[in-house]
This record gives structure tokens, sequence and C-alpha cells, in this order.
């Protein structure tokens, strides 16, 4: 590679660490506007409250939402490590570092258009981040990781983060639907909840499968699906069966991928260890 091109290989890493990372801070700028820290309307108030922990019976209580300030916390980090000299020329950041930025733009985009109280353009934006966190997952997955600390800063926070938006995004669609007067389209409230709710089930067995049970996302997701049986169960309103039925998609989710971890963690034990004795040869005389 000729010295131009590589200064001009460096300056574009260099612009996406800065980008990562200013974007970081544009989502944490976003998160506490989200909040009403910074006078803006909470999330659970904008929209005439259709994202509250009762708006929907697939919506999960309020604190399950204190999730967000982990996620946050492991962005931020990310941000910072990424933005790291010995980083620059990372394969894994050159490939997944834009995507990064951009579920962070993303994230910040949705409580911009929550707080204008666009309900269906807020699910077009989230899907559009679920999508982006998928594609991260994808490159977690393709490129290996080379340390413990980048396991938990990059596939721990980006598996927590999809984990969540997962949820966020069955409980955002049901929202925008009883908001619209289009409500559980004809199946009664309780069974239209409990198909989204075995929907959620499916996506975590489907995930456990395909990455090999990776855990953040299987807890995040657990974690929404938990709170939303406990809403259920002590605020309105109230249904034992959408209860019974967020309960059953938790296990799912959260048992199929340790199953499946331990399963993995077993094969690849197997597969580095000495070969086994053959215990049927003949021993010394």
């Amino acid at each position: 590679m000729s010295t131009v091109a590589r200064t001009d290989v460096l300056r574009s890493d260099t612009t996406r660490q800065v980008g990562v990372l200013v974007l970081a801070l544009l989502a944490t700028l976003g998160a506490f506007l989200g909040s009403g820290a910074l006078g803006g309307t909470p999330v659970a108030e904008a929209a005439d409250g259709a994202l509250s922990a009762t708006a929907t019976p697939v919506a999960p209580g309020t604190p399950a939402f204190s999730i967000w300030s982990v996620i946050y916390t492991g962005l931020l980090a990310y941000a910072v490590w990424q933005a790291l000299p010995a980083r620059r020329e990372d394969r894994r950041q050159r490939r997944m570092g834009w995507l990064a930025a951009a579920s962070m733009l993303l994230n910040a985009l949705w409580i911009g258009v929550v707080q204008l109280g666009v309900l269906w353009l807020s699910v077009v934006v989230i899907v559009a981040l679920l999508v982006v966190l998928v594609l991260v997952l994808r490159i977690c997955l393709a490129v290996p990781r080379r340390s413990l600390l980048e396991l938990v800063l990059v596939d721990g926070t980006f598996g927590l983060y999809l984990g969540w938006v997962t949820i966020a995004t069955i409980a955002n669609t049901a929202a925008a639907l009883a908001a619209s007067d289009v409500g559980p389209l004809g199946l009664g409230p309780t069974l239209w909840s409990v198909l989204l709710l075995a929907t959620a089930a499916m996506i975590g067995l489907a995930f456990a499968l395909q990455t090999g049970g990776r855990l953040g996302f299987a807890l995040a997701l657990t974690w929404g699906l938990a709170w939303v049986a406990v809403a259920r169960t002590v605020d309105e309103p109230r249904d034992p069966s959408v209860a019974t039925a967020a309960v059953c998609a938790a296990v799912v989710t959260l048992g199929a991928a340790l199953a499946v971890r331990v399963r993995t963690l077993l094969a690849d034990r197997r597969a580095t260890g000495a070969p086994d004795v053959d215990r049927t040869a003949p021993g010394p005389a």
C-alpha cells in the first residue's frame, strides 16, 4: 500500500473512531432528554402516555427500563475503548464501527420522534435500530474477539442492547396499534398479547441456536419479559394469562441460551482436548 493510500485509510479510521464517540455522547444526551432530566417529556408520558408501563398488556413494568443505564454506560465505555490508538486499525471495528454509530444515532432519533408524539414513525425508527443491531451481532459472530475486555464491552453491551430493543420493538408496535384504535386486530387483548410474547420466545430460541447461546441478548430479553409478567400481575391492565405467557417466554429464552451455551462449551472442549483413550485396546502385559 502506498504512503498516500495508507494515510487515507488511517484518516478514515480516525474519522470512524471520532464519529462513534460523538454519537455515543449524542445518544446519552438523548437519554437525559427522554428521562425528563433536561426538560424534555419523559418517554412514559410522551405521546399521551402510549409508551407507559400500563399502556398495553405487553408493556414491561417501569423498573425494567433501568436496563438503559447499563446499556448507555456500556456504549460510552465502548466508544472510549474503540477510540484508543490501538483500536484504530482493528478489523472488527472497521466492519462494525459505523453500524454501532448508526445505532446510537437511531437511538437518539427514536427519543426525538417519541417527544413529538409520532408513534408510527417511532416504530419505523426502532425497527431500523433492531436491524442495525442484528448486523452488529453478525459481525461479532463472524470476527473473533481478542480479549475478555472486548467480550464485555462489545459483545456484552451490544448483546444487551439488541435483547432490550427486541422486547421494546414489540411493546412499541403494540402501543402504536392501540393508539391508532387498531387494537388487538380482532383477536382480543389477551390472545393478541400471548401471540406477541410467543413470538418473543421464538426469537429468543432462534437467537440462542444461531449465536451459540450468547447470553447478553438472552439476559436482556428475559429481563424485559419478566417485567411484563410482573406488570400484568401487580399493575393495570392485570392479566394472569399474559403474565403466565411472559413467564413461559422468559424461561424459553433464558433456558435455550443456557442449554445451547453449555452444549457449545462442551463441544469446544472436546474439539480442543486430547483424544479419548481407547479403553478396548489391550493394556500392558
